[in-house]
């Protein structure tokens, strides 16, 4: 039976409120939120999460909770709220008007984030798109009075439409005003490689948005030790086994555009990663405008 959730009155009234913004069946490239690359809000593993995340550094806090029926959105979900966010960009820098209530098609999202379109997938990402809506979160970031709770969840509502004989239409969804007012910052977003879809493990996923975020185009890259990275990351793993993991990612090499190393500093153990250096031939041919060779 297609979804068919029941609205409270305060989300009726938002609906009306707002514009409808279509997506367009184009390939934009594939932009992400900088706070959502720098800090713990998905769970990192195919299994259910439950346990919450309680994350604290200096002055930034985040808070995330999932109930049990669908447990926490993962960093498989968040490929959305990317989609979401490239669409929006898109959108802005092409002079269309933009909205938070999106309408699209589970085709267009699943050939986006390069995922197949069979029954099973349209049933993964429904199942995606309620663990985003059932999962809240509260933070600090971007919060003009530290002590003021915000707590909103990835998506406010989704449902499935439908034509008068009950067949499917597509969907709509509603995303939330902090994760839209970021996407709209110029300054808050990021353009990914879209090998990044392509990525199977949820440490290396999170880990290069990390890279991405904090490596960017610096010929030198950054470093982090294994214990920043590991309370960065939120994941329940004890330290020994996600230095493990992290050392096995480092065997592979597997981000797109980053090269990784493992220095050792002052007894620590530091994960060292910086962008590889672009081929001199290629890039005069970029500058020029000629074809590759080969």
């Amino acid at each position: 039976m297609p979804r068919r959730p029941s609205f409270s009155a305060e989300t009726r009234i938002e609906r009306t409120q707002l514009d409808l913004f279509r997506s367009v069946p184009a390939n934009p490239a594939p932009r992400d939120a900088q706070d959502l690359m720098s800090w713990p809000f998905f769970s990192l593993a195919k299994s259910r999460r439950v346990a919450p995340i309680d994350f604290r550094m200096g002055e930034t806090w985040i808070s995330v909770e999932a109930v049990p029926e669908h447990g926490m959105a993962t960093i498989w979900d968040a490929d959305i709220l990317i989609w979401a966010a490239s669409q929006l960009v898109e959108a802005r820098d092409a002079g269309r008007a933009t909205s938070r209530l999106m309408a699209t098609t589970p085709h267009e999202i699943l050939t986006y984030i390069r995922r197949g379109t069979g029954r099973d997938n349209y049933d993964r990402l429904k199942a995606a798109l309620d663990r985003l809506q059932s999962t809240t979160v509260a933070t600090s970031i971007r919060q003009q009075h530290q002590r003021r709770r915000h707590r909103f969840s990835w998506i406010n509502e989704w449902q499935e439409r439908l034509d008068a004989e009950g067949r499917p239409l597509g969907i709509e969804l509603i995303l939330p005003d902090w994760f839209y007012a970021g996407v709209l910052d110029r300054a808050l977003v990021l353009t990914i490689d879209r090998a990044y879809f392509d990525l199977t493990g949820g440490l290396e996923r999170w880990l290069y948005r990390i890279v991405r975020k904090h490596g960017g185009r610096q010929a030198a890259g950054w470093s982090f030790d294994f214990e920043h990275l590991h309370l960065k990351s939120g994941a329940l793993s004890p330290l020994k086994r996600f230095a493990f993991e992290l050392r096995a990612i480092v065997q592979r090499q597997p981000l797109p555009g980053y090269t990784l190393r493992i220095e050792h500093a002052l007894g620590k153990e530091r994960l060292n990663f910086a962008p590889v250096p672009a081929d001199p031939l290629e890039a005069a041919m970029r500058r020029l405008k000629l074809p590759a060779c080969g």
